[in-house]
């Protein structure tokens, strides 16, 4: 399976309301619940209406479109590295998983995927 790397920082934040994201972003990821509303998105960007953040994420994702009926992708790379002491933060969409780790880990957990036959 092949995972690429993003080149960039990213953050997870809680903001008062979507009033301030940046949509021209690449990327941008947000959450929305009943009790709360979550951006991941480049570090440069952040929302100024942020309530709570954590910096400091790098991220990978899946190459390619998975099929639905695919099982156990997510769960064997968080298996991997949960084995190893690499904690993640997984965001899905329509067509992949992006998973982000903290920046001190990060080359720990594309080493232990390289050394599991996943291609960087």
């Amino acid at each position: 399976m092949d995972l690429k790397v993003i080149d960039q920082a990213f953050s997870v934040c809680k903001v008062k309301d979507l009033s301030q994201v940046n949509y021209s972003d690449d990327f941008c990821f947000i959450s929305k619940t009943d009790e709360e509303l979550s951006v991941v998105c480049n570090t440069e960007h952040v929302p100024n209406n942020t309530t709570e953040r954590d910096d400091g994420w790098k991220a990978f994702r899946i190459e390619g479109q998975l099929d639905f009926s695919l099982i156990g992708i997510l769960s064997k790379i968080a298996t991997l590295l949960a084995e190893n002491k690499v904690g993640i933060f997984a965001v899905s969409t329509f067509n992949t998983d992006y998973i982000l780790t903290k920046n001190e880990n990060f080359e720990k957990a594309i080493n232990i995927l390289e050394h599991n036959g996943y291609k960087i």
